[in-house]
């Protein structure tokens, strides 16, 4: 039987990527595995999974290790850094398409390809620590996800490391290439859980012209939605969110709940908008433009709720989105994606083991109660043993997920135990 101590394990990796690439977890990692190795092609990546598989070895890919810091209950034996493998493969302004490895993070793409006035518009908090990897694993996405979608609706290529180091890719380098598309679906929002992500191509966009954000302060949350609602159907937007009073403190609101209404467009377009949404909320609150509204838009935009002891997510009908924060409780705090009907969520004070469960079970009955779903962010490991972090579905459903799981990973190696069901 093979030798599968860290020592010996080094040692083997060691002769795989070479000296000086294997190297103990540091801070947030720690939680995720017990040992990195950073390979440097995808050629290595793939003789690192054949090594594993052989040795049954658990691994799952690595980036800044927000999301499965906050989740996995045990490390894995080895997590795969992705940070030697982040170039820009291929770009075609004029097509509107990027290639990229997927060590790259969404700040660093977006920098290279501002020059041509193009993004790639999912915005996670801190786009400069969110690789592509990570975007299409984790399924991130923020308060743009109104007006661009998220990953999963601008991806249109992947290659990976499956089974036996095999590499696998589906869709194409064009915007019309469907070949594939259920296997892109299947990678996005799947933990690692089916194979290391190496390769990504994505749809870009235009970057807009000018940018504003009105910032409309409330003293309750039911007239924040409805204001919401009122500026959703009347507007294209950009972004529409709400923020609870402890996370509205950060711009200067004491007490009150905010609505903040972002804009994009020409000059033109800025110009109608803000006029009707001076005349939708009777002239309520201030409208920001310039380097003020990005700079206040990012601050909404990287709230991190991968660090708090207890976080959520919540994914409901847009319609029913203040009536399920309602029943989630009072002692709760939460940024929500009114026009989207999502909303992460956390509670106002520190809960026990018992306290936590019982707060998670409350929040997801409040989704599934209008056929929602919730899936845990973060928690602290102490209480980790006592949570489900994802809905359980039917039976059916999730029969066709552990076949999946067993075509994908028979060995059962790629960051096993760390999404719905136990897979």
């Amino acid at each position: 039987m093979p030798d599968t101590t860290s020592s010996n394990l080094a040692n083997r990796l060691d002769s795989i990527v070479g000296a000086g690439r294997v190297r103990a977890p540091v801070d947030r990692e720690a939680r995720a595995a017990d040992m990195i190795v950073e390979p440097a092609s995808v050629e290595e990546i793939c003789e690192i999974v054949r090594m594993c598989e052989a040795d049954r070895i658990a691994l799952a890919p690595i980036a800044a290790a927000r999301s499965l810091a906050g989740i996995r209950r045990t490390p894995v034996a080895l997590g795969i850094s992705m940070a030697r493998l982040a170039r820009v493969v291929a770009y075609e302004p004029d097509d509107m398409t990027v290639v990229a490895e997927s060590g790259i993070t969404v700040g660093r793409l977006n920098a290279a390809i501002a020059d041509a006035r193009q993004r790639l518009p999912v915005d996670p908090c801190n786009p400069s620590m969110t690789t592509l990897g990570a975007l299409v694993g984790a399924a991130h996405a923020g308060p743009l996800r109104l007006s661009e979608g998220t990953s999963r609706d601008l991806l249109i290529g992947v290659r990976f490391v499956g089974h036996g180091g095999n590499l696998a890719h589906g869709g194409g380098r064009v915007v019309k290439n469907v070949a594939g598309y259920d296997l892109m679906k299947l990678m996005g929002g799947s933990f690692g859980t089916l194979g290391i992500v190496t390769e990504a191509t994505f749809k870009v966009r235009p970057i807009p012209t000018d940018y504003c954000l009105a910032i409309v302060p409330y003293a309750r949350a039911a007239d924040a939605f409805a204001a919401a609602f009122i500026l959703n159907d009347a507007l294209p937007l950009s972004n529409l969110d709400i923020l609870s009073p402890a996370l509205a403190v950060r711009f200067e609101a004491t007490g009150q709940f905010l609505l903040l209404a972002g804009f994009s467009g020409s000059p033109l377009e800025i110009g109608y908008q803000a006029e009707r949404i001076h005349d939708l909320l009777v002239a309520r609150g201030e409208i920001l433009d310039g380097n003020a509204a990005l700079s206040s838009y990012e601050m909404l935009r990287d709230i991190d709720f991968h660090s708090t002891p207890l976080a959520a997510q919540i994914a409901v009908p847009p319609a029913q989105l203040a009536q399920v924060l309602e029943a989630c409780g009072n002692e709760i705090e939460f940024r929500a994606q009114a026009g989207s009907g999502v909303a992460q969520i956390f509670p106002s004070r520190e809960r026990s083991p018992e306290s936590s469960a019982e707060t998670a079970a409350r929040w997801r009955e409040a989704a599934r109660g209008v056929r929602g779903n919730l899936r845990l962010l973060a928690a602290a490991p102490a209480i980790r043993d006592s949570l489900e972090f994802f809905d359980t579905p039917n039976d059916g459903a999730l029969a066709l997920m552990r076949r999946l799981k067993a075509a994908f990973d028979p060995a059962g190696i790629f960051n096993p135990g760390c999404f719905v069901g136990g897979i």
